[in-house]
Order: C-alpha cells, then structure tokens, then sequence
C-alpha cells in the first residue's frame, strides 16, 4: 500500500500534465529548497514550470516510487517534446516537502542486452533487509566506483543474474569495468565518480547520488540497484550534466 507521502508526491509529479498548481500544496513554500539549478525557489516556481509544461502536452509515467524515512524518490519518464528518464528526491516535514533534487536525461536505447532504461523490476521486498543493503551500497560506490577497484566488481554483482539497464552498457561485467576503469569504446565516454552525497534505499532497492566528471564535464550520477541476497542483480541510471553557475536559478547546489 502507498504511503501518504507517496501518494502526494505522485499527485505532484502528475501535475505536469494538468499544470494544476493545486498538485503544488504539498510543497512548503517558506521552507521550501530547489536544487534543480535551473529551476526557481519554491513552490510558485513549480506551479509556473508546470502551467507552461503542460502546454506542451506532456506524459508523467511514474516507475518506481520509494520511501526512507524523511524522503520519498521515485523513478520516472517524462514525454514532453522530447522523452527524458529521471529520478525525483523530495524530503518531507511536517507532512510537507520541503526539499527537492533531480536528475534527467534524455531517453536513448534499448541497450545491447535489449533492456531499457526503465523497464525490469517494481516490487519492493526485504524491507527488513533495508539497512544491510543500503550498506553494500556504500561499500560498493567507495570501494569500486570512487576508489576505482574495479576488480571487486564481481564481489558486490551477481554476473550470473545481473541486469543492466545503462543505456551504453549490457550484462557483461568485463565491458562495465572496461567503461569505468578507462574510456570506453561507446562514443569514447569517461566516466570518474568522485564524491558520493546520499545513499537512499526501500527493502531491495538503492539509490546513491554522487557527482563526478564525464569527459571531465562536470556531472551527476544517480544509480538505483536492486539486490537480491545481498548482491546487486539490476542497475538503473541516470547522468547529468552541471551547468555551470553563472546558468543557476537559485544558489542551492545540484546535491
């Protein structure tokens, strides 16, 4: 059953559509604090994003909504003129959301493996695994994607069942670690996380948010993994670019 905090950020998010600023009340605007640097303070900056977007006759598709505690972070597909995939953070108080992060990219795949970046998996279980898996989580972003020891990769990873939802990437380990540990042959991407913000999770779902550098672009990485028995058996993501801060709506930072 969703929760109340679930269900009103699902109301929120399909605002877009309608453009109802009445999907905006669960935002408190005197507390309220934007970083999405390319949108404004609170939440009469949402109502005015979500009147114009909904001219454009957009299409919310929630995928997955999770909760933690303070925060609810959803999984989701945007089909405005162009059709975008993003993950959606929102930190409660008082019944109110009072924070917010994204991250989006553009829609691109299916992947070699035939997967796209949304497809796969739903269902929440071991909720009682919840702080145990959130914990590999950890050990995995320092260990492997920050520390760069690649060759654990098969300790956090189950490559028998493991599936891969990256756009430029498919099931097979090697080319992951190829991608990771040097310039990959897709387009020659250079991937370096270095700092990992937040680790949010929900029973056998986890998501970190980490910045780094692609191509020594600054960049946002969002990756939500799906565990199975302690290892990681699905991996969703999305980058971003960070603009730089001259292009900023408000001074909040991207995390």
């Amino acid at each position: 059953m969703a929760s109340n905090k679930k269900e009103l950020i699902c109301k929120l998010l399909k605002g877009i559509e309608t453009g109802d600023p009445l999907s905006v009340a669960v935002v408190n605007e005197e507390k309220y604090i934007q970083h999405n640097p390319q949108t404004r303070e609170g939440n009469q900056g949402l109502a005015k994003l979500f009147e114009r977007l909904s001219k454009t006759s957009p299409r919310v598709n929630i995928v997955r909504i999770f909760e933690d505690g303070d925060f609810v972070f959803a999984h989701t597909e945007y089909d405005f003129a162009t059709r975008n995939i993003g993950f959606e953070i929102f930190r409660f108080e008082d019944g109110h959301a009072v924070e917010h992060w994204d991250n989006i990219q553009k829609r691109k795949g299916p992947n070699i493996s035939g997967h796209s970046m949304v497809d796969g998996e739903v269902t929440v279980v071991d909720h009682e695994k919840t702080d145990s898996n959130r914990f590999v989580i950890q050990s995995f972003v320092e260990e492997t994607l920050i520390k760069g020891r690649f060759e654990k990769l098969e300790d956090y990873i189950n490559q028998e069942h493991y599936v891969e939802h990256n756009p430029r990437l498919s099931d097979n380990l090697v080319e992951l670690s190829c991608a990771l540990s040097q310039a990959s042959n897709n387009d020659s991407i250079s991937i370096k996380y270095e700092k990992c913000h937040r680790i949010l999770a929900e029973g056998n779902f986890i998501l970190s948010i980490c910045e780094g550098y692609t191509n020594q672009t600054p960049t946002s990485f969002f990756d939500l993994y799906r565990l199975k028995e302690g290892e990681i058996v699905e991996h969703w993501d999305t980058t971003e670019a960070i603009p730089p801060r001259s292009e900023w709506k408000n001074n909040n930072g991207k995390f």
